[in-house]
C-alpha cells in the first residue's frame, strides 16, 4: 500500500519517456518534489530536462513507471478519462508552465486579451478576470503593453507576458524552461527577484536551465540530468557547482572551464598560449 506524503506536488518512480516508442528521452527517472521547493533541473541539450517539464506538467505520460501529482495517478487512460474531469481541472489550475519559446505561447490580438485568456476559462466574472488581470500586470510591470500585440514585442517583453498569463492564474506551481535563455542582463535580474518573491510565497518553482550562472540565485536544489537521460546527481546548487567532474561528466563545462564561486569562466587566452607555446608559435 502506498504512503501517502500530504506535501507531495510530485512523485515519479522509475519512469521512462520515449518518444514514438523509440528515442529514449528519461531513463528511469525516481524523483519526489514537494510543496514549497525552489528545484532547478540542470543538464546539456538532450539530457532530458525539457521532457521531464512536459511530463510533470501533463502534456505527455510516462512510457513506462508511474507518476503521481498532488497524490493521484497520472497516466493517459485516468488522467483523459470522464471520470477524472475533476481533477484534469484542478491539476490545470495549480500548475502553470513557461515555454522556453515565448511564441508558442503567445496567440491573442493583445497583451491584455492574452492574460485574461486563463481567467476567462475558469468561469469568472469579467470583473474579477479585468481585476485579475490588471493587478498582475501592474506586478509584472507590463500594464504599458496592454493594447500592444504579443509578437510586435522584444524578447524579454514576451518573456514577461508568458510569465503573467501563468501567474494570472495563482497556481501552487511553476514549471519553467529555460527561462533566462534571451534575456538582457536587467531582465535576467528581474527574473531572479521574481523567483524569490515566489518562493517567499511559497510557491513550488522547477526551473529546467543549462544556465549555472544563475543556479545558486533562483534554487536550493539541483538535480543534475546525465546525457543518458537518468538523474546522475541530486543536492544543492552549491553541492553541483563544487563537483566539477560531475560538470564535465554531464557536458556542463569543458575541461578548459572552471568555476569561481558561481561564475563560470573560460580560459580561452590561457589555453590559447599554452596551445600556440605547445607548438613552438611562440617563439616566433
Amino acid at each position: 500500500m502506498r504512503q501517502n506524503d500530504p506535501d507531495a506536488i510530485f512523485e515519479l518512480k522509475n519512469v521512462s519517456y520515449s518518444y514514438l516508442g523509440k528515442i529514449e528521452a528519461l531513463r528511469d527517472i525516481t524523483l519526489q518534489i514537494r510543496r514549497g521547493e525552489q528545484v532547478t533541473i540542470i543538464g546539456s541539450n538532450g539530457s532530458g530536462k525539457s521532457t521531464l517539464l512536459a511530463l510533470l506538467d501533463g502534456l505527455i505520460y510516462p512510457s513506462s513507471g508511474q507518476f503521481f501529482a498532488f497524490n493521484h495517478p497520472v497516466d493517459e487512460r485516468l488522467f483523459d478519462s470522464i471520470k477524472d474531469n475533476e481533477f484534469r481541472t484542478y491539476f490545470r489550475t495549480k500548475v502553470g508552465f513557461v515555454f522556453q519559446n515565448s511564441d508558442i505561447q503567445l496567440f491573442s490580438s493583445t497583451v491584455f486579451e492574452e492574460i485574461a485568456f486563463g481567467p476567462l476559462q475558469m468561469e469568472l466574472s469579467p470583473e474579477e478576470v479585468k481585476a485579475r488581470v490588471e493587478d498582475i500586470m501592474e506586478m509584472m510591470q507590463i500594464s504599458k503593453l496592454r493594447d500592444r500585440a504579443p509578437h510586435t514585442l522584444s524578447g524579454g517583453e514576451k518573456k514577461k507576458v508568458c510569465i503573467a498569463t501563468v501567474l494570472v492564474n495563482n497556481p501552487d506551481v511553476l514549471l519553467l524552461d529555460e527561462p533566462s535563455a534571451g534575456l538582457d542582463p536587467r531582465t535576467q535580474l528581474w527574473l531572479v527577484e521574481l523567483l524569490h518573491e515566489l518562493s517567499h510565497a511559497e510557491k513550488t518553482v522547477i526551473t529546467a536551465t543549462h544556465d549555472l550562472e544563475i543556479m545558486e540565485m533562483i534554487s536550493k536544489r539541483s538535480i543534475v540530468m546525465g546525457e543518458d537521460h537518468r538523474i546522475k546527481f541530486d543536492d544543492t546548487p552549491r553541492n553541483v557547482l563544487s563537483n566539477y567532474e560531475l560538470l564535465m561528466d554531464s557536458n556542463l563545462v569543458h575541461e578548459h572551464m572552471h568555476i569561481h564561486g558561481k561564475t563560470v569562466r573560460e580560459h580561452l587566452h590561457g589555453h590559447l598560449h599554452e596551445h600556440l607555446h605547445e607548438h613552438g608559435a611562440g617563439d616566433a
